[in-house]
């Protein structure tokens, strides 16, 4: 069954020794040297090696900002939703209104622990399971053989390219962190033909399943900027299942059948006291800019309106930062366009 916990208390004064994830925002020095075993129902046996992508190009910064001195006051239920999900091997549904904060969940989570690169699979109402799993090039295949289908079987690898999906479940010595964003804008399907993904930890590629006789194991490109992993007998099978954020803005309920394979996560507005580490941590001290006046009027907007979203009030500290704020009827007007309604945007603000 699925459980929830709404985000709506304070940070514990300390943390258990069983979470393994602690909320900080801080870097990590090296990946984390394990993980609490899995219970026995979700146990995988992944075979093979493939290398986990250690540089994340700057991500993380980028989405949480930068690490701080100070570290970030999490909520007690942000931990104590995504150990659950590490130690049970689950995905997590992390629902909340735009700009909580959601999809940056998973940024944390890989950089705290260490694993790299996050893989971000966008979901739109077009997407389907087999986007996430891996995209094969038939017609490129063809014409790099000349026209013969058959005449350039042994660089079919070439030609098979692992979505976000098929990455995460490759056979890593440690789990790469997945975000499924935004899953209530799929297909009304795709939440039930992700459940035996989810359920066994393994797909097939079925073009090397055919393969798979002529050449049992096949290299093929994964979602990491040039990456690459060997597939044997056409399966692709994690020995550690990833760990798995699913956000969504609440636009439509999931069927029960995928609920039950799921912990749930419900992130509240952001606190004075968030919005100010997250600006600190995209800007710094910001000098010459009242950043607790722009937060409190943040604030008041916000309510005012029915929710804004926390990246509103970085682009407000952006302009400021870029001298806008000197001329105060200038200004109010470009923050009353910046933090615009989100609800219906085409609104007069009033």
């Amino acid at each position: 069954m699925s459980a929830g916990i709404d985000s709506t208390s304070s940070t514990s004064a300390t943390t258990p020794e069983w979470q393994v994830y602690r909320g900080t925002g801080l870097i990590a020095d090296s990946p984390i040297e394990g993980l609490p075993k899995p219970p026995p129902w979700r146990r995988f046996t992944g075979e093979g090696t493939v290398l986990r992508p250690a540089d994340d190009r700057g991500e993380g910064d980028r989405h949480v900002g930068r690490a701080l001195n100070t570290p970030r006051k999490p909520n007690v239920q942000e931990i104590a939703m995504v150990n659950a999900a590490i130690h049970l091997r689950r995905p997590l549904l992390v629902t909340g209104n735009p700009g909580t904060g959601k999809s940056s969940l998973a940024y944390l989570i890989s950089r705290e622990l260490g694993l790299g690169p996050v893989l971000r699979w966008p979901i739109t109402s077009r997407t389907t399971l087999k986007d996430g799993l891996y995209l094969y090039d038939a017609i490129g295949r063809v014409q790099a053989s000349g026209g013969r289908p058959q005449g350039n079987d042994a660089d079919i690898g070439n030609y098979i390219h692992l979505g976000p999906l098929g990455t995460a479940l490759l056979p890593y010595d440690l789990p790469r962190v997945l975000l499924v964003d935004e899953m209530d804008k799929g297909d009304i399907d795709l939440p039930n033909d992700l459940l035996n993904v989810f359920e066994e930890g393994e797909f097939d590629v079925l073009e090397l399943v055919r393969f798979a006789k002529k050449q049992p194991e096949v290299s093929v490109m994964t979602r990491d900027r040039g990456g690459s992993a060997v597939i044997s007998q056409g399966v692709v099978q994690c020995r550690e299942f990833p760990i798995v954020i699913i956000t969504s803005n609440g636009e439509r309920e999931f069927p029960p059948a995928f609920l039950r394979r799921c912990l749930k996560l419900h992130i509240g507005p952001p606190t004075y006291e968030q919005l100010a580490g997250m600006v600190a941590a995209h800007f710094g001290e910001a000098e010459g800019i009242d950043i607790a006046r722009l937060i409190n009027a943040f604030l008041d907007r916000s309510a005012e309106l029915g929710g804004l979203a926390a990246d509103q009030l970085l682009n407000a500290v952006s302009m400021a930062t870029s001298g806008a704020f000197q001329a105060d009827h200038d200004w109010n007007s470009l923050l009353k366009a910046i933090w615009h309604p989100l609800a219906n945007p085409t609104a007069e603000s009033p």
